[in-house]
């Protein structure tokens, strides 16, 4: 599963990196929550809940069975 996650993830990276931002992938629960840290202009944007949600969520879900949700650290 990390690597069908870390796949996904690499798919909206670019988009982050366009804005200044990133993403990495922290670690994956047995219960499906995929954890998350966002960096650089991601990391104190107030538009990244938005991001992680209707973005990163979004592509995960759609991409990787088993997924439940995704969350960010700090």
């Amino acid at each position: 599963m990390r690597e069908q996650v870390e796949a996904a993830i690499a798919k909206i990276r670019p988009v982050l990196q366009n804005d200044g931002g990133n993403i990495e992938l922290v670690d994956i629960t047995p219960d499906g929550i995929v954890k998350v840290r966002l960096q650089g202009a991601c990391r104190g944007c107030p538009m990244s809940r938005m991001t992680l949600k209707n973005g990163v969520e979004r592509l995960v879900l759609k991409e990787v069975p088993g997924v439940k949700a995704v969350e960010a650290v700090e």
